[in-house]
């Protein structure tokens, strides 16, 4: 079992920025960053590796997030800046733990991950 704890949510003027961070409670595949807005549906945001680190952007958000990784601390972060208001939501990060595709798979797929684990959501609001 894989443990997730999202921090660093809140609220946040257009233009701003907020970083996030996922503690996992053990070494993970892959870590992805999701979000979800009132009446729609949960969407990828970005992804990474944890072996080597490379990452995977939606293009919603390109050239404004990063993620990035602290193996040390089994950690993940996903920067934020020049936020809208469209991206009010609440941001959850997911596990893969194996890294491992499965045909029977029937769960959330992003960046060519399989997510098995999730984390309970911190709120990001962009308002003025």
């Amino acid at each position: 079992q894989v443990q997730l704890v999202e921090s660093g949510g809140g609220l946040v003027q257009p233009g701003g920025s907020l970083k996030l961070s996922c503690a996992a409670s053990l070494d993970v595949y892959a870590i992805g960053w999701f979000r979800q807005a009132p009446g729609k549906e949960r969407e990828g945001v970005s992804c990474i590796r944890s072996s080597n680190g490379n990452t995977y952007y939606a293009d919603s958000v390109k050239g404004r997030f990063t993620i990035s990784r602290d193996n040390a601390k089994n950690t993940v972060y996903l920067q934020m800046n020049s936020l809208k208001p469209e991206d009010t939501a609440v941001y959850y990060c997911a596990a893969d733990l194996h890294g491992v595709s499965r045909p029977y798979y029937s769960g959330i797929t992003f960046g060519g991950y399989e997510y098995d684990y999730w984390g309970q959501g911190t709120q990001v609001t962009v308002s003025s």
